[in-house]
């Protein structure tokens, strides 16, 4: 048997969930508007290496490497061409749900954040806050793949418990299905329909795989506690838990 497969943890234990946990956690902080930080961890290797880790023990599979952008400089200026206002003013590929159209379900974008910031307040979680102290937009990716990081972590403690988790796992199904796998695949096509661009590599990655393996968490979660459906959103189908901020 190969032996990272032998190694990956079983599909209902503690440790796997929070691998999971761990690839939504650090996907959000990529995704986040660049630090210097991030340029030195991908610069050393170490966030390839905690990535890598996370997602050698969901899919059994190595991440590829890839290369840091130049400095700091070149990160952020990628990132903001990209994702802030590279034309016109305005982002090439917007990381708020609500600005696209399409994914609004046919609802104003005031209302569709309120259904967004209604599952985050079921569980305590508000939208994380920014360095200047101002409360950042629920519907931005960076706080999504957050509360999924935190849904699994509430999985896994479930799980080290000895308690049901199913009501976590029905969260995490209602909310990649409603929300985040739409937006994960919209912003993969939305970069792969841009040319000259000049965002990092992880980021292009990142892009590319996390919709797929999005996916595949979705088909899992499904085959766990049922089928997505309107009815099983419903609020009194998601346990409660305490109250945190989306920060990472």
């Amino acid at each position: 048997m190969n032996s990272t497969v032998s190694h990956i943890p079983m599909a209902n234990s503690p440790q796997r969930a929070d691998a999971k946990g761990a690839i939504y956690r650090l996907a959000a902080a990529a995704f986040g508007h660049p630090l210097a930080e991030f340029q030195h961890a991908l610069e050393d290797g170490s966030f390839h290496e905690a990535f890598n880790e996370a997602w050698q023990q969901v899919t059994g599979r190595h991440w590829p490497t890839t290369s840091a952008s130049d400095d700091f400089a070149a990160l952020e200026a990628g990132y903001i061409d990209a994702f802030a206002h590279g034309r016109a003013g305005k982002p090439r590929v917007p990381l708020l749900a609500g600005e696209y159209e399409h994914l609004l379900d046919s609802k104003t974008r005031p209302a569709f954040i309120l259904d967004v910031r209604a599952f985050y307040k079921h569980f305590g979680l508000q939208a994380a806050t920014s360095d200047e102290g101002q409360a950042e937009e629920p519907d931005h990716l960076t706080d999504m793949l957050e509360f999924m990081a935190v849904l699994s972590h509430f999985e896994a403690r479930a799980l080290e418990r000895g308690t049901d988790p199913d009501g976590y796992r029905r969260a995490q199904r209602d909310f990649l299905r409603r929300y985040l796998l739409s937006l994960l695949d919209t912003i993969h096509h939305g970069l792969a329909a841009e040319s000259l661009l000049s965002l990092n590599e992880t980021l292009v990655r990142l892009a590319e795989d996390l919709p797929e393996w999005a996916r595949q968490q979705l088909t899992e979660l499904e085959a766990r506690v049922g089928p997505y459906s309107d009815q099983s959103a419903s609020a009194t189908n998601r346990p409660r838990s305490v109250e945190q901020n989306l920060s990472s």
